[in-house]
């Protein structure tokens, strides 16, 4: 079992008609998960238009946390009462941070693309907070003022805009590598 936190990626498109049904037991299901011991939080990341399937994230401590709220009979219950309100589902576990960037076995983008779909997450997060927040906490000292910016957009970033980043980019990074070029003294041979 792993020791380090465990994040449970869902998708369910909604079924046709049933917007309004499907969002309330989603949050009826986060409410539960956050009863469990080892629960890290949740997040819900919306379709992009002209699309119906909804990525939902459930993020534990470690795989026995995420086990337990898996296999519990109140998980079990609320799965039953969701019946008829999605299609299609499918889950993908992830383990670690690079587990973002995971799309199938032994396949993810080089490190190179998975820093700049981090950095495309962070900088406008960065910047808003600094706008927003950045005088109201000018007047601390370094270690508080770094504190207190990373406890607040940690959580923004894990559950929300990382995986949004990843989700928009990836086509790109996904897509198979280039070809190697020839050199010149192979055209000719």
């Amino acid at each position: 079992m792993s020791i380090q936190p465990v994040t449970l990626m869902v998708a369910r498109r909604v079924a046709r008609g049933r917007y309004r049904d499907f969002m309330t037991w989603l949050d009826e299901g986060r409410e539960l998960a956050a009863d469990f011991g080892g629960y890290l939080g949740s997040g819900v990341l919306a379709p992009p238009p002209g699309d119906d399937e909804y990525q939902i994230v459930f993020r534990f401590a470690d795989e026995a946390a995420l086990a337990a709220w898996e296999h519990s009979a109140s998980r079990r219950a609320w799965l039953e009462r969701g019946h008829g309100l999605f299609e299609a589902p499918h889950e993908h576990r992830a383990i670690g941070l690079g587990s973002w960037f995971h799309d199938g076995p032994g396949r993810t983008p080089p490190r190179w693309k998975q820093a700049i779909a981090i950095w495309l997450a962070f900088f406008p997060v960065s910047l808003g907070f600094q706008w927003l927040l950045g005088d109201a906490l000018a007047g601390l000292s370094l270690v508080p003022r770094v504190l207190a910016s990373t406890l607040m957009l940690t959580p923004v970033m894990v559950f929300l805009f990382i995986p949004l980043s990843t989700r928009l980019l990836s086509s790109w990074l996904n897509a198979p590598a280039d070809r190697p070029r020839r050199t010149m003294h192979q055209r000719r041979a």
